[in-house]
């Protein structure tokens, strides 16, 4: 990966490492870049999500698209998996979301997808910051009639919900649904979607006012919602984040279930169906080793892949598998959309508690969450703990230990000075021991 692009699009602090200029000068590349590699089509959608920093990095954008004469259609708030679909939709070229995800609302980020409504490839980016570090800008200037034009799609969040009703052909009348929308780019749509199948809807956090997206809600901050199903003895609870392309849910019981435990509802849902492709799930280092043991009973398969969705997508597109996620919620499936989509697993969820009249409590009951302890070391470099003797000889005397009853997973950080130590286990009180040892080592020999 090169400077601009991280593990999910551009981010960084609104108008200070993200800039009005910066968004100008991308969207010039995008739309020279992404138009040139689908000839004769001229269409660009551009979603956001509720900061008040969208609107000004959407007109830098469109300015940048427009000046190369690209046609933008905005989709105004909306959520990134929403802005996937769409792009398919009208048959353009690209898109992108402005959106920081779960981040707070001082930060900002674009996410560029292609034609087919997928993320860039490393390819692709590598091609754009070639051209954004360059000394001059000599790509083209429209003039006249051939600089590009705006639309303002009004009606594209609509389209979308009516896409996610089709998947399902279930009713949820009678089912007291807790949502928490983050005050991001769900707090509509959310609500409107399980309105439409006949749910009682209670609603949290839905009143964006620019500032308070994922501000102590959604689902970095899910004890709102636990308290809230136990309150309105509610059936079922989803809280999402800034831009809803993750969710977590919450049982009859308040119970948080996160992403491990609904990849593994739905991929026994699917399996039945005769539907989970080459029976497998694709999950990450960091998923629980009670989805792996669980997976196990059920005779799936469970690849794993480098923690971020673009890797886990990567495994299931190259395996041709359609079930993948993250623990933090964020599920890919690819039989419905190219991305992960919080709406979208929350909606397939609430389908399998339907066809199987079963609470969500019992649907989970084959999953059993390891005691998984991290910690973090602070390095002076995150580079040669691999080479480092007398850590290969800590961490090989920790696997020996844990002799397997549990998991060891080291790596460094893929933003700051740190190397994070996870082990899982059956004993609380000995991976903790085994955590902090190993931990100690690492920064005795690294600091």
């Amino acid at each position: 990966m090169g400077t601009m692009f991280g593990t999910d699009g551009i981010r960084g602090i609104a108008n200070r490492e993200l800039t009005p200029e910066i968004a100008y000068k991308m969207g010039r590349i995008a739309g020279f870049v992404l138009a040139k590699k689908n000839k004769g089509k001229n269409a660009f959608l551009l979603g956001r999500d509720t900061r008040i920093s969208g609107p000004m990095l959407e007109g830098a954008l469109v300015a940048g698209l427009t000046s190369v004469g690209v046609n933008v259609h905005l989709a105004g708030v909306i959520t990134t998996p929403a802005t996937a679909y769409l792009i398919k939709e009208l048959g353009g070229f690209g898109g992108a979301v402005i959106s920081a995800s779960h981040n707070a609302f001082h930060d900002n980020g674009i996410k560029f997808f292609n034609a087919d409504g997928f993320k860039l490839s490393d390819s692709v980016e590598e091609e754009m910051e070639s051209l954004y570090f360059q000394s001059e800008d000599k790509l083209t200037r429209a003039e006249g009639e051939a600089v590009g034009r705006v639309y303002h799609d009004t009606a594209a969040g609509e389209r979308y919900l009516d896409y996610l009703l089709s998947t399902v052909s279930c009713r949820l009348d009678g089912v007291k649904i807790v949502l928490d929308c983050a005050n991001g780019a769900a707090y509509r749509l959310a609500p409107s979607l399980f309105t439409a199948l006949g749910a009682t809807v209670i609603t949290l956090n839905n009143e964006p006012d620019g500032i308070n997206i994922n501000r102590q809600c959604g689902s970095t901050h899910p004890g709102e919602i636990c308290n809230a199903v136990q309150n309105h003895r509610a059936d079922l609870g989803f809280t999402f984040d800034g831009d809803a392309d993750r969710v977590l849910a919450v049982d009859e019981t308040g119970k948080l279930v996160d992403g491990d435990a609904i990849m593994l509802v739905l991929a026994k849902y699917l399996q039945e169906k005769g539907r989970l492709k080459n029976n497998a799930v694709v999950a990450t280092v960091m998923s629980n080793l009670g989805l792996e043991k669980a997976a196990e009973k059920l005779g799936l398969k469970l690849l794993r892949a480098k923690v971020g969705d673009r890797y886990v997508l990567e495994t299931m597109l190259a395996g041709g598998y359609n079930l993948g996620g993250e623990q933090s919620g964020h599920i890919i499936l690819l039989d419905h959309n190219t991305t992960g989509d919080g709406l979208l697993t929350a909606l397939q969820l609430a389908l399998v508690m339907s066809e199987k009249a079963q609470p969500l409590s019992r649907l989970t009951a084959g999953f059993t969450r390891y005691p998984q302890v991290l910690v973090n070391c602070r390095v002076s470099k995150r580079q040669g703990w691999e080479q480092n003797e007398r850590i290969q000889q800590a961490i090989q005397e920790t696997e020996e230990k844990l002799d397997g009853r549990g998991r060891l997973l080291v790596r460094p950080s893929g933003t700051e000075p740190l190397i994070r130590v996870m082990v899982e286990g059956q004993d609380e009180a000995e991976i903790q021991a085994l955590a902090e040892n190993l931990a100690a080592i690492i920064t005795q020999e690294l600091a």
